[in-house]
């Protein structure tokens, strides 16, 4: 999943970013709401993480005009700010979730997944593809019951296809929602991943390379849906 934080404060913005990072998401980082809606703009996200107060002023005006257009990604408000009427002032302005400051990185790791999974069209909690299972709000994934150790980009590009099970993603797409915007997509990134993952999921393959277009998650060969 690719999340986009706006945050002022770059020690914490570092901070985030590397917290919601080593949970397996993709993040692109910003310090004001300009670059933000630039992003916003171009990318498709799952999940926005934003500050309330940030150098061009108060986010809720940008979201609530974002809300009335018709936008409906996800979106975390993080504030220290913590009086319950600046909690509503935020719901009122559009925001999914609100948290205030200072916070466990672990509840902010949960309350993005949690968002980006109640959104239309997003997988589900518990999925199962053939024998394989995976528990988004664990972070697990097994395979005929055994436990398997996936990298947080592993995890990432498995839940990717898992979503778009039996249609062929392409790498670009992959790089779009797996990887942030400083990632190389004529790099083998994609790759050294999909080497990894292929060999910790074993056999029967499920992840079939589709030659000229990319990457197909199937079904071992006689097994039926």
């Amino acid at each position: 999943m690719r999340v986009l934080l706006v945050e002022d404060e770059t020690d914490l913005r570092d901070l985030i970013s590397a917290g919601l990072a080593s949970a397996g998401y993709a993040v692109d980082a910003v310090a004001d709401w300009p670059q933000a809606d630039m992003l916003l703009t171009l990318t498709e996200y799952d999940c926005v993480v934003l500050d309330r107060h940030v150098p061009s002023g108060d986010t809720l005006r940008a979201l609530d005009a974002r809300r009335r257009a018709g936008w409906s990604t996800p979106v975390l408000c993080l504030t220290a700010l913590h009086a319950l009427t600046d909690r509503v002032d935020g719901f009122r302005a559009g925001a999914d979730d609100y948290l205030a400051k200072p916070f466990a990185m672990v509840e902010l790791v949960m309350r993005v997944g949690s968002l980006a999974r109640r959104a239309p069209g997003r997988l589900p909690v518990h999925v199962t593809h053939a024998d394989l299972e995976l528990d988004d709000a664990r972070r697990e994934v097994r395979r005929g019951g055994i436990l398997l150790s996936l990298t947080p980009k592993e995890y990432a590009v498995l839940r990717y296809l898992l979503v778009h099970r039996e249609s062929v993603v392409t790498r670009t797409a992959l790089v779009e929602h797996c990887w942030d915007e400083m990632a190389d997509p004529v790099s083998n990134v994609v790759d050294a991943v999909m080497t990894g993952l292929r060999r910790k999921l074993g056999s029967p393959p499920l992840i079939r390379t589709v030659r000229g277009h990319g990457f197909l998650l199937g079904r071992p060969a006689g097994d039926q849906p």
